[in-house]
């Protein structure tokens, strides 16, 4: 059965070429158990399988789950989900799985909060070696101070070492994207900097970089208003310049920050 992308589900199959180069990237051992996110016509599905103890495939596309079943070897379990609602404590085992996958574009996103609220409710996930799309791969990277340094890179390195593995022209897929691609490793661990309250941490994230572009002492006021606290306050009490930037702002000052809110709200 010939299968083509479907641009409903933002499809770009990987090439062997490309998923020969991945999976020696991964470096998988024969006794680890991987899950693969979205697989389609199995480009790497078929290639990580032969060298790994079990592979979970999840795949949303019913046509790509009909042509790929025929072919999958006895130590693949071929699952027709969506990965968003699947819970991975029905896929965990004894040892730490590790997860791959080839993200469309318009949920990756979505897919890199799941994995990470995975990891932080109940662990099991050594690692993740994605493909996405370069611009997402850059945020994940970030460094404090750089445009692209934001919510994602904030709380993707909370928890996890984070790598940029290969980079992948648009000929890398079939059909080309019009964007270029990067694979990014992220190791997940214990959080770099622990914190009172990672929710409040979180939050204050998100609605501070809803205004990036002002002063902290402005973007912080909705949140420190939510608190019923001062932010003149709160940024005096840890230490930090109230005319200096969010994107400016370490995970260490950050978690200060987030950590007077805890107490004084």
């Amino acid at each position: 059965m010939k299968v083509r992308a479907k641009k409903r589900y933002g499809q770009h199959f990987l090439e062997p070429a490309w998923a020969e180069k991945l999976v020696d990237a991964i470096a998988p051992a024969a006794d680890e158990r991987f899950v693969e996110i979205g697989p389609g016509p199995g480009a790497l599905t078929l290639r990580l399988a032969p060298r790994v103890a079990h592979l979970t495939a999840i795949e949303l596309d019913a046509d790509m789950v009909t042509a790929l079943s025929p072919r999958v070897p006895p130590n693949v379990t071929l699952l027709h989900a969506d990965f968003l609602e699947i819970d991975l404590a029905t896929i965990g085992a004894e040892q730490p799985l590790r997860v791959v996958g080839n993200l469309p574009y318009n949920v990756s996103s979505p897919i890199l909060f799941r994995l990470l609220a995975a990891h932080r409710t109940r662990g099991g996930i050594r690692d993740a070696t994605l493909m996405l799309q370069r611009e997402v791969a850059d945020r994940l990277t970030a460094s404090a101070g750089t445009a692209e340094y934001g919510v994602l890179s904030i709380l993707i390195q909370m928890h996890a070492d984070v790598r940029r593995v290969l980079a992948l022209p648009p000929g890398a897929f079939r059909p080309a994207p019009k964007v270029r691609s990067a694979v990014v490793s992220l190791r997940f661990r214990a959080p770099a900097v622990v914190v009172a309250d990672e929710r409040g941490l979180e939050a204050m994230v998100r609605m501070m970089f809803m205004q990036r572009r002002k002063t902290l002492l402005n973007a912080l006021s909705a949140y420190a208003a939510f608190r019923r606290v001062q932010p003149r306050a709160a940024l005096d009490a840890a230490g930090i310049d109230p005319r200096r930037r969010p994107e400016t702002l370490q995970l260490t000052e950050l978690a200060r920050l987030a950590d007077y809110f805890a107490s004084a709200g």
